[in-house]
């Protein structure tokens, strides 16, 4: 399946993709970016999950999607597996990112792809609409036993524009800080609510406005990372539904 190949050139040490004439970053930007495109595995009903994934036949748009009854025979837990480490919908992206320099010193405008030309179904963001309580409530269960927050996960928190998440992910940042697209997580939020001091700062217009490049970011630094963790804190204390 398309969707298997992908995921193996995925899982190719990054160095194997700076073959072309592209600058070399150094070991630690190299393993940060490794680690930025990982995703969480949830352990409910794995198994069973990746034997139904292994049977899927694409259709001819190429989608990928479990059958009704198979999917409607899922638990909760073993749908949020399923959601988790499958995308059932080709969305063809030709881009090259190049390598980024000093990519474990930068905050980017945007979380990486969790599932490489693939993207959540109508079906699947509906899921997480419909079950936004327990996914959280599953995403912060599998954080704390696993001590990270997988790009997957990330991604999620995004789509359900999960703010009750806020609080969580600012005490996990604060741990070790070195999860700085934690930081983007925040950054996507007040974007994506259009909240008034964060889209009036010069932040919002380096990321996000239409000259911005899709690879945006800001330098880590104390600075920053204050800024961000004031403003969020701000939009969660103010933010209505």
């Amino acid at each position: 399946m398309k969707s298997v190949l992908l995921g193996l050139l995925s899982l190719l040490p990054f160095s194997t993709l700076l073959a072309q004439d592209f600058i070399t970053p150094s070991k630690e930007s190299q393993a940060y970016h490794e680690a930025r495109y990982k995703k969480s595995i949830p352990p409910y009903g794995l198994a069973k999950v990746k034997e139904l994934i292994a049977k899927i036949n694409p259709d001819s748009e190429e989608a990928e999607a479990l059958g009704t009854k198979e999917y409607l025979s899922l638990s909760l837990r073993e749908k949020f597996t399923y959601h988790m480490i499958h995308a059932e919908t080709y969305a063809q992206n030709c881009d090259v990112i190049p390598p980024i320099e000093e990519e474990h010193k930068k905050i980017f405008a945007r979380i990486p792809s969790s599932f490489n030309d693939y993207q959540w179904s109508r079906r699947q963001t509906d899921f997480f609409a419909e079950n936004i309580d327990s996914v959280c409530a599953l995403i912060r269960e599998s954080a704390l036993r696993s001590n990270r927050i997988g790009c997957n996960y990330k991604s999620a928190i995004i789509e359900m524009n999960a703010v009750q998440m806020i609080p969580f992910l600012a005490d996990f940042f604060k741990k070790d800080k070195k999860d700085l697209d934690i930081l983007t997580v925040f950054l996507q939020l007040m974007e994506q609510n259009k909240y008034a001091p964060f889209m009036q700062s010069s932040s919002w217009k380096k990321l996000y406005s239409e000259n911005a490049s899709y690879e945006a970011y800001l330098d880590y630094n104390t600075a920053n990372e204050a800024l961000i963790l004031q403003r969020v804190n701000d939009f969660y204390k103010n933010y209505k539904k």
